[in-house]
């Protein structure tokens, strides 16, 4: 696997969740293509997921790039977009506190289409994390859970954006997933990029036959009867009474983990100064 963005020099870590480099604020300028979105999205409505992709490759060129959990479904997104695009870069933030299935998963994954892998992590190690705030994620409370995602999830994937010099992003999210998920169109923007959805429309039927199509392998945590699967902490089967797959993340207590999410203007700034 190629591991870039594992180390963060010059980092200081403060109190409230942040890094300080004692740097002027940088505000990033990004060179992107400026696009009607009501027009693409309409011209893109009855396109399929093959063509959205193929689409997104002309328009961004270099400046497009992917993202992975290798979670329960990766496959099809990893395939799919790498048959089409395949050295684009694909961003992994690796938590450090996934489950050894999903990072033998990874590897198999890998290897197989010969991924471009870009791994990043928080420059906060698990154990300084643990130490400094407990375990944010057997706290009960939204808030613990809010700024454990920040500091492993999010931090790290405007980190990879930035220093990818990513103008857009490709991820394999769906409206079937999440109350927010179900707002989004297929092409949008957060964080000051393009963010583009090939497969927001399909289904659980529409996976399962695109995996069976192409031989590609689900997560092996779901023959135990995982929907989704993220950090070994918080994931768990679903459940009869479970009204929503993303009930079995994060105590049922939150549907997102903030990387799908935009940035609130302290988010923004934050990361701003921690050189991002």
């Amino acid at each position: 696997m190629t591991d870039t963005g594992h180390t963060q020099v010059g980092h200081t870590f403060k109190s409230n969740g942040t890094w300080d480099t004692n740097s002027h604020q940088i505000v990033e300028e990004i060179d992107k293509p400026k696009l009607h979105l009501e027009f693409v999205n309409q011209e893109l409505s009855n396109a399929d997921a093959h063509s959205i992709v193929t689409w997104a490759s002309s328009t961004f060129g270099d400046g497009l790039v992917m993202s992975t959990s290798f979670g329960i479904q990766a496959a099809v997104m990893l395939h799919l977009v790498t048959q089409i695009i395949p050295d684009i870069p694909v961003i992994w933030v690796d938590t450090g506190y996934l489950p050894s299935e999903t990072y033998r998963f990874a590897d198999e994954l890998t290897k197989r289409l010969n991924l471009n892998l870009k791994v990043y992590q928080s420059p906060l190690s698990p154990a300084r994390m643990e130490t400094l705030y407990g375990k944010l994620w057997d706290q009960n409370d939204l808030d613990s859970l809010n700024l454990y995602d920040k500091l492993r999830k999010v931090e790290p994937m405007q980190r990879a954006l930035k220093e990818l010099n990513a103008t857009a992003w490709l991820a394999g999210i769906r409206r079937d997933q999440t109350n927010h998920r179900k707002t989004l169109r297929l092409v949008d923007v957060q964080a000051e990029r393009y963010k583009i959805h090939p497969i927001l429309t399909w289904n659980a039927r529409d996976i399962y036959q695109y995996l069976t199509a192409h031989d590609l392998p689900y997560h092996p945590y779901f023959d135990l009867g995982y929907v989704t699967v993220g950090d070994w902490h918080s994931s768990r089967p679903l459940m009869a009474d479970d009204e929503n797959e993303r009930n079995t993340r994060f105590n049922g207590l939150k549907q997102e983990c903030g990387l799908h999410l935009p940035l609130t203007p302290e988010e923004a700034q934050s990361l701003d100064a921690s050189s991002l």
